[in-house]
Parts: structure tokens; sequence; C-alpha cells
């Protein structure tokens, strides 16, 4: 092969390259202090202090309306927690996990003979295009290109508040 084929390999393949989109994407703006979730509007917002930097729409569980106490039953926890886990290969595109089950969740769960559950997270969707209806077991689902932005500017430790 004479070395212009080669060379004209070579930038080809570079520029290839540079056209495959990674999910992880770098975020050098202010640090999320914390995060919002309001679930009756289906808003979150990721807060630097008390400036909203993003909001985002999501789905909730299956029963979204009032707060977890059981594993299954598709409700989203209420409460105070933190993100305390990040899952880059997780099954919904990225995750961000979230520190459910806490003590009082456990408590009140034990109280009715039950399991409180776990693996509460933020995510993205397995389907191309957000649904209109709730789906996930008690996770908040966003789309998987926000979901790139979350990742990214969150990091654990950063408290999220789950209102009803």
């Amino acid at each position: 092969m004479t070395r212009l084929r080669w060379l004209i390999c070579v930038f080809a393949l570079a520029v290839l390259a540079s056209c495959a989109q990674s999910k992880f994407r770098s975020y050098d703006g202010p640090e999320v202090t914390s995060i919002i979730v309001q679930k009756e509007a289906r808003r979150m917002y990721l807060l630097h202090e008390q400036e909203v930097l993003r909001a985002f729409d999501f789905e909730l569980g299956f029963a979204p309306v009032g707060d977890k106490y059981v594993e299954g039953d598709g409700k989203t926890p209420e409460g105070l927690y933190y993100i305390d886990r990040r899952n880059p290969n997780s099954s919904f595109h990225l995750s961000l996990g979230i520190s459910y089950p806490n003590a009082r969740d456990r408590a009140e769960a034990a109280a009715l003979g039950e399991e409180p559950g776990g693996d509460i997270f933020i995510h993205g969707t397995p389907r191309r295009f957000r649904s209109q209806d709730d789906w996930t077991w008690g996770c908040i689902a966003v789309t998987n290109r926000e979901m790139e932005d979350i990742y990214a500017m969150v990091t654990n430790g950063t408290p999220i508040l789950i209102q009803p």
C-alpha cells in the first residue's frame, strides 16, 4: 500500500472515530449541590445552591402516587436521600443510585412485616422515545440524552429531595 493510501485510511478512520458519540459527557459548569424532584409535577431540578442549572421532565413507577413503603409497590420514595452510586453499564443506558432505603424506610416496612425494596435510580430508558405513561418499578426515568447530561453533572453524595 502506498504511503498516500495509508495516510488516507488513517485519516478516514480518525474522522469516523470522531463521529461516534460517547454516552459519557463532560461538564465544567457550577457544581450541582442538590436535586429537587417534584413527583406530581413530573419535574426534576439540578441546583447550584438556589440557582436552577437544569430542569427535566420524567416518568415514574407504575403506581406513582404516595410514598414507597414496600418492595414491588411501583412507588417512588419520598424524602431526603443522596446519590450513592453510579452505574455506567445500566440496562437503562446510565444510572445514578438513590440511597433508598434509609433507616426510616426499613423500619416502616418492618412494621408492616414487609421488605422495603431497593435499587431506586435516576436512569435512562430502554425505549427510543419517552412515553407519556409511568412505567418504572419506582425509579425516575429521563431520556438517554438527558441522562448523559445528568450523569456528567451529578456526583456521588449529592442530596436529592423527592417531594410528593
